[in-house]
């Protein structure tokens, strides 16, 4: 997560019992600290990130979804997966969005 841009933070509201999904070349990389080691607990995400078309993208970086997402085992026993939805959201684009809607 630390990453990626300053426009870009994790949704974090609380999650639903939606999987979450990954890209391939993601495949069993951690979506908290980018680790390939021990992946453990199935990525959860909520029901606002995984609706309409947003469904089964992938948690990273909103690609198609291909395997499923985890958290690796240090950030388990550290009880970063209990933070809320993990989904990058890219608030570039939603203040974008905000600004054209309010413009209508």
């Amino acid at each position: 997560l630390g990453s990626f841009c300053s426009s870009m933070w994790g949704c974090r509201k609380r999650h639903s019992i939606t999987k979450g999904s990954a890209l391939l070349a993601g495949d069993g990389k951690c979506v908290i600290c980018d680790s390939y080691v021990r992946p453990c607990t199935l990525v959860r995400i909520c029901d606002e990130c995984n609706y309409g078309s947003y469904q089964g993208r992938c948690v990273i970086c909103g690609g198609p979804g291909v395997s499923d997402a985890y958290y690796c085992k240090e950030c388990t026993i550290q009880e970063k997966d209990r933070d809320g939805c993990p989904k990058i959201v890219n608030l570039g684009s939603s203040k974008t969005d905000l600004f054209y809607e309010r413009k209508k």
